[in-house]
Order: C-alpha cells, then sequence, then structure tokens
C-alpha cells in the first residue's frame, strides 16, 4: 500500500494579479476531492506568499516590541542606579558642599555640578552601550553571516537617551543637594 496524502503542495500562479483565484481555484478542488474521498473537505491549509510575509512582518513587530521593553526596563533600572550613586555621593559630600556655599558657591552652581556629574555618568554608560551594542552586531555579523549595520540615528538616540536618564534621575538629588542650607551642611558629620 503507498502513500495516499501529501504533506504539502507548491502552486504558482501566472501572475501577482491571479493570486487570489489561484488559491479559490486549489480551494475548491481540494474542496471536492477531499469530500469525494470520504473527507470533510476542510482539513488543509491554503497559505501564500502574502500570509507568510505578513506573519514574518507580525513576528518581527512582536520582537521589536519585546525588546524595546527590555530597553526600557534597562534604562530605568540604570537611571534607579545613576539615582542612587549621586544620593550616596551628596550624603557623603554634604560638609563639602556646605563649605562651597559657605565661601559664596550659590544653589545652581551645585546643582549644576551634581547634574554634570550624574551627566557624565549616563554618557560613560551610554557610550560602553553603544561599543558593546557595536560589538556583539559584529561578532553576530561574523558568526552568522547577516549582514549588519549600525546607524548613526541610533547613535545619537542612544547618546540622547542616555543624557535624558542622567538629567531625569539625576535631577532630585542635585536638587536635595542645592537645597542643603550651609550652617547644617558643616555640622553634618
Amino acid at each position: 500500500m503507498g502513500i495516499t496524502f501529501a504533506n504539502s503542495l507548491t502552486a504558482s500562479a501566472a501572475s501577482e494579479q491571479l493570486i487570489d483565484e489561484a488559491r479559490q481555484e486549489i480551494n475548491q478542488t481540494l474542496t471536492d476531492r477531499r469530500r469525494g474521498s470520504g473527507g470533510d473537505g476542510t482539513s488543509f491549509t491554503i497559505r501564500t506568499q502574502t500570509d507568510l510575509g505578513n506573519a514574518a512582518d507580525q513576528t518581527s513587530r512582536t520582537l521589536s516590541i519585546l525588546l524595546a521593553s527590555i530597553a526600557c526596563v534597562s534604562l530605568v533600572v540604570g537611571g534607579i542606579g545613576i539615582m542612587n550613586i549621586m544620593l550616596v555621593s551628596v550624603t557623603e559630600r554634604t560638609r563639602e558642599i556646605g563649605l562651597r556655599m559657605a565661601v559664596g558657591a550659590r544653589g545652581s552652581d551645585v546643582l549644576l555640578q551634581f547634574l554634570v556629574e550624574a551627566l557624565v555618568m549616563s554618557f560613560t554608560g551610554g557610550l560602553l552601550g553603544i561599543a558593546a551594542g557595536t560589538g556583539v552586531s559584529n561578532l553576530m555579523s561574523k558568526v552568522q553571516g547577516w549582514a549588519v549595520t549600525v546607524s548613526p540615528l541610533s547613535v545619537i538616540l542612544g547618546f540622547g537617551f542616555s543624557a535624558a536618564i542622567g538629567i531625569f534621575f539625576g535631577w532630585y538629588p542635585a536638587r536635595k543637594a542645592a537645597a542643603l542650607k550651609p550652617i547644617d551642611a558643616l555640622r553634618y558629620e
């Protein structure tokens, strides 16, 4: 007894405009044959290249959303790390801040100092992230044979986001440092 079924069939239409018509003809032929042999006539699936392309696009969109979500969580975690480091720095340097303010530094000077420190930390993280991303991309290109390019826009966006994270999460510690009263800061142990 031989095989009496097919796992898959491949067909092509004469032109792109005739794909739907060819799909309908194939569907009708297979339905008629399945019913004629005692089947229910619906135990098959017809997929076109358009269907496969749409599925690939949907998968790509889903992966992009997943990667963007992971990136957002990473940015928030990194920002919280910057804020914690800056809060510890403000606490450890309270006497220094008080001394600076006692000899004439304004609150805006102290605010600017701590914001610049937060920016430097975030830019350093951004540079390391860009270097790591470029390195992994190049490695995957060599190992997998994929064509990979790092666009200048992505590098600019990386720096922009790292600056925004530094300013956003560095603002509270910098504001806290700027709001210190010199006399209280000098008494701090």
